[in-house]
């Protein structure tokens, strides 16, 4: 498993699909010929009919554009004077019902909802805010916080501030600001200079400032972070990777590792979500659903090659032996194919 994050070879030159735009790499796509009115008909009939027709409601939803299911729910709405989430809700359940809502949710609002749940309740889920805040360009990150301050009238970072602490608080903050460089161009010079800064803010001295880290980790852009693993490597004879595993702990660490790894290859670093969200004796299923979805018209296709390669089958044959139903039906659709086959 490390080979993969070690190998720094290929990095600088592969795109990059941090900066998140629908398009071709994922495995939905926007349905020709598409008519709001007819789609929104067809799913009153499947609810409303005797028992609910679990059928129709996967092969619209699965097989429209987030963008084109908004204008059904639209349509919904107008046909029947309910919305469709009420209805979805009121008809289905458990992991099934969970999977059409954020199929039907907008991206930035799904994002906003997750960070939410994630805060709820005792005990923080950090592993969802590090996943959405590493992951995420700078422009989703400010969507979610716009729906966030809509549907809260609170800020979202000072919401955050009461939920975490110390470094880790400190990082994730940066990170929910939105303010990461976007900037494409890379400055070789500042790499080196930022890789020795990193060095001797770790492996060189005795103790670790991790404010070092967490300055240029959580706020340079993503292109010059590509140039500065390079450079860090080539001075420390270790990947910064290696030298954050080693150096530090917690949420903390889990964080930088997550950031590291997305700006070596977002679509392998949600391959190894998937795998973990699926492993062993329980699913999470709310982790499968987020992935999927929100990754579904980004970059699913290289999700799913990343999949393959690191676990030798194919992310549809894990969907298959690990869940069941209606779920697993949905999930195959979202998933689009089989790279066993």
């Amino acid at each position: 498993m490390a080979s993969l994050w070690d190998d720094l070879d290929s990095l600088v030159n592969t795109p990059s699909s941090f900066s998140a735009k629908t398009g071709d790499r994922g495995t939905i796509k926007p349905k020709a010929g598409f008519d709001a009115g007819e789609d929104a008909v067809a799913l009153r009939k499947a609810i409303e009919g005797l028992g609910t027709t679990e059928k129709t409601l996967i092969d619209i939803l699965t097989h429209r554009s987030s963008a084109q299911r908004q204008q059904i729910c639209e349509a919904y709405q107008e046909a029947t004077g309910r919305t469709l989430l009420d209805d979805i809700k009121g008809d289905t359940g458990g992991d099934f019902e969970d999977l059409l809502v954020a199929l039907i949710t907008p991206p930035a609002v799904y994002d906003c909802h997750e960070v939410m749940r994630a805060m709820k309740g005792a005990g923080t889920k950090d592993s969802v805010l590090i996943e959405i805040f590493a992951s995420r360009s700078p422009e989703q990150i400010r969507a979610l916080s716009d729906v966030y301050l809509q549907e809260t009238e609170k800020k979202l970072t000072l919401d955050l501030k009461g939920e975490v602490s110390g470094d880790y608080s400190k990082a994730l903050l940066l990170l929910a600001q939105g303010s990461r460089d976007e900037s494409t161009t890379v400055d070789d010079e500042k790499a080196k200079e930022d890789a020795k800064t990193l060095y001797d803010a770790g492996e060189k001295k005795w103790g670790t400032d991790e404010s070092k880290f967490i300055d240029i980790l959580c706020q340079r852009s993503i292109p010059q972070l590509r140039q500065t693993l390079v450079e860090y490597k080539n001075i420390s004879g270790k990947t910064l990777q290696q030298s954050i595993e080693g150096e530090m702990s917690g949420e903390l660490e889990e964080l930088l590792v997550a950031i590291v790894k997305c700006v070596k290859s977002v679509p392998a670093y949600f391959a190894e979500r998937l795998y973990q969200s699926m492993k062993g004796g329980g699913t999470d299923e709310s982790t499968l659903n987020r992935v999927m979805v929100s990754r579904s018209e980004i970059d699913l296709l290289d999700i799913r090659a990343e999949f393959k390669k690191l676990y030798e089958y194919s992310l549809h044959s894990a969907i298959e032996s690990d869940c069941g139903g209606n779920y697993k039906k949905t999930l195959v659709k979202i998933c689009g194919g089989d790279d066993d086959s």
